[in-house]
């Protein structure tokens, strides 16, 4: 079914909580009809949805008895067919098989619902951190300011570093006290009082999620928190638009401050993304149920088909050993017995020679070792007083009498080098010798 479709949030837990006037009063009703042979009113639901009271009391419980009969035998024949898709209406979740028409929204409950209030006094306390204590301090007032509405008391101890809350005799909303609890929660968890505030609404609600145990590795938990976070909060950000709440990371919890069905949405991406998935793939899907959900023809449908199957891919290779240990072949048979050493010197002939005997052969091993490790040290000392070996002499080969160098052809070619220019074309001497005769008539 549509995930998008709204659960029905009937504020369960305040009628559970307010639930026992009605049943003592149904117990009343039922006594009487035991007695009496009677029931007081039993209202009968017609076709159009609208509840009718018949006039006699026996027709109208007898029709009511009638109707219970035949939809319980209806349900024994058709329990058969459905006892196989058990198993897959099991595994959805029932909230998401609820729906609630457009525009619809719960009276507030007033103290007309409960004037009686509450019988037993109930309280909540929370430890907060040093560095809250400054900011506690500071919104205090307006923490008592909002409570107070409520009819809640709130106590700070800044000795022992806590907040407590507690009902008292004006309380008349049972559950306003669990809100007041998470409150103070939200308060101790570094989410701003603006923000935490929110949840004394009835369609808000708060999830503080736990990830300091999920991952063993320091640096890899880090890792992964600053994933969920995103460069510059953008990747926080997306998922708050998507999911249309609150979401603060400190520490090792994430709180989260929103609507039910977004609250859902939260959990799921920060666990997946502390078990290694990216969060932008949380992300991807969402940003398509967001649109889905738009169209009115496709709300009631299933998306799986739109939805997109990302495939694990694991990269990370086991590291395999340097040495690998090579296993033996199996043998039924068990190791032969290690040799004794009695059997050893019966194998030699040690064990029949006398102690003198014996001890004389030690003494010679003894002194052939002596003899081994003295000979090894005096080669040792007598390597200082090697000489090094010396390096051949290269003789010098004599230079014959016709390679010897030409002085006059080397005078000859620095004069040329001389009068060249580097760059400029080779001078032709016929016109130098000119120019040169020239500039002596000029001076003549």
């Amino acid at each position: 079914m549509n995930p998008y479709n709204t659960a029905l949030h009937v504020s369960s837990n305040r009628t559970m909580l307010c639930l026992s006037w009605t049943v003592y009063d149904l117990c009343i009703s039922l006594t009487c009809f035991c007695y009496t042979g009677r029931e007081h009113t039993i209202p009968q639901c017609t076709a159009s949805g609208k509840t009718e009271v018949p006039g006699d009391r026996d027709a109208g419980v007898k029709g009511y008895v009638v109707k219970m009969a035949t939809s319980v035998e209806a349900a024994g024949v058709r329990a058969k067919p459905r006892e196989k898709k058990q198993k897959k209406q099991s595994q959805v979740d029932e909230s998401e098989l609820l729906t609630v028409p457009e525009g619809w929204k719960e009276s507030p409950f007033t103290k007309e619902d409960n004037p009686r209030g509450l019988l037993e006094e109930s309280s909540f306390a929370t430890l907060f951190p040093k560095y809250r204590e400054a900011y506690l301090k500071e919104c205090w007032p307006l923490v008592q300011k909002a409570l107070n509405d409520s009819h809640i008391k709130a106590t700070l101890d800044l000795i022992e570093g806590s907040v407590t809350v507690s009902t008292t005799k004006k309380t008349f909303d049972p559950y306003a006290i669990i809100r007041a609890r998470d409150l103070i929660k939200l308060l101790a968890r570094s989410v701003p009082f603006e923000q935490a505030v929110r949840i004394l609404q009835d369609d808000v609600a708060c999830d503080i999620i736990k990830i300091g145990t999920l991952v063993r590795n320091r640096e890899r938990f880090v890792k992964r928190r600053q994933r969920l976070i995103g460069p510059k909060g953008s990747t926080l950000k997306a998922l708050e638009l998507l999911t249309n709440s609150y979401i603060m990371v400190q520490g090792n919890t994430v709180s989260a401050l929103g609507p039910y069905s977004g609250l859902k949405e939260v959990r799921k991406v920060v666990l997946d993304t502390m078990k290694n998935i990216h969060p932008i793939y949380n992300i991807k899907t969402l940003m398509i149920k967001h649109e889905l959900a738009k169209d009115p023809d496709l709300r009631m449908q299933n998306w799986e088909r739109f939805l997109p199957h990302f495939k694990h891919k694991n990269l990370s290779k086991r590291k395999e050993p340097k040495k690998k240990a090579v296993k033996k072949e199996y043998t039924p048979f068990p190791p032969p017995q290690p040799e004794s050493q009695i059997d050893k010197e019966l194998a030699t002939g040690e064990f029949f020679l006398r102690e003198t005997q014996k001890k004389r052969k030690k003494m010679e091993e003894i002194k052939v070792k002596q003899a081994e490790v003295l000979s090894k040290r005096q080669e040792e000392r007598n390597k200082a007083f090697i000489p090094p070996k010396e390096k051949p002499v290269v003789k010098t080969k004599k230079v014959p009498a016709e390679a010897k160098i030409d002085i006059a052809a080397i005078k000859e070619k620095v004069k040329k080098a001389k009068n060249k220019k580097l760059g400029a074309p080779p001078v032709n001497p016929a016109l130098q010798t000119s120019a040169n005769e020239k500039k002596k008539k000029r001076k003549g």
